[in-house]
């Protein structure tokens, strides 16, 4: 289980997020949604330890990970895919997923988890991670490592941003194969329908608060009512 309390975030002195307080169950699958500049992806950075509140806790599987690192986190299960993939210059592909792991993997083995994402594997397995590989095929680096790490809280971070066809298309099916090889929480940061739609609870998020949680059927009616009636004017009447 994953609990916020009371987390509020301020960048140049302007409020990101408000006092959240959310817990996400494990075995289930979420989505945070809502409009740019509600807080989303700074709610994402905070729970990795890429940001700190200013206030509240973090409490992941009875443990406080407030005051935790990055590493301290990922050693605990989370694992965080970025909405910009990482470059690693001189790092390879194999190199990549042996780190994810933590433990030394022969090549079938990863070649084996860089098919789940469709990619042709002797084709990568020895690729820099660098520049000459597309946003799309660094998005599907990025989502083997965190596959690779079998985290119990997987974050992703807008995964369908700047990704090729084939990614966008395959997203839900590597989504449920992480959610059941991990047995944990997939948290995705996401405002596309297709990622909606396999939702066991959506959270809207609105001007750095929590607006309303609820399973996807009753969310996306409130969610798509919204888009209408705001399409076009600045205020609904």
């Amino acid at each position: 289980m994953l609990e916020l309390i009371d987390i509020s975030f301020k960048r140049d002195n302007k409020q990101i997020l408000d006092k959240i307080n959310l817990k996400l169950d494990n075995e289930k699958f979420y989505v945070i949604t809502g409009p740019n500049g509600s807080g989303k992806s700074s709610l994402a950075k905070i729970i990795m330890g890429l940001e700190k509140p200013d206030t509240g806790k973090i409490i992941f599987n009875g443990v406080d990970i407030t005051n935790k690192t990055i590493d301290e986190r990922a050693k605990l299960g989370i694992g965080f895919a970025f909405q910009q993939p990482v470059n690693f210059k001189g790092l390879t592909v194999y190199d990549l997923l042996k780190i994810a792991v933590k433990k030394e993997i022969c090549k079938k083995e990863a070649c084996d988890i860089l098919s789940k994402v469709g990619l042709c594997a002797l084709n990568y397995v020895d690729r820099e991670v660098n520049t000459s590989l597309s946003g799309g095929e660094l998005k599907r680096i990025e989502i083997a490592t965190v596959m690779a790490l079998n985290p119990k809280l997987a974050i992703f971070d807008e995964p369908e941003a700047g990704i090729d066809l084939w990614s966008f298309q395959n997203l839900t099916t590597v989504f449920k194969q992480i959610q059941e090889q991990s047995k944990g929480i997939t948290l995705v940061i996401s405002h596309q329908e297709r990622i909606l739609n396999i939702a066991d609870q959506i959270i809207l998020l609105e001007n750095g608060k929590i607006k309303k949680i609820g399973d996807r059927s009753s969310m996306l009616d409130t969610i798509f009512k919204e888009e209408v009636c705001c399409k076009g004017v600045n205020t609904c009447e």
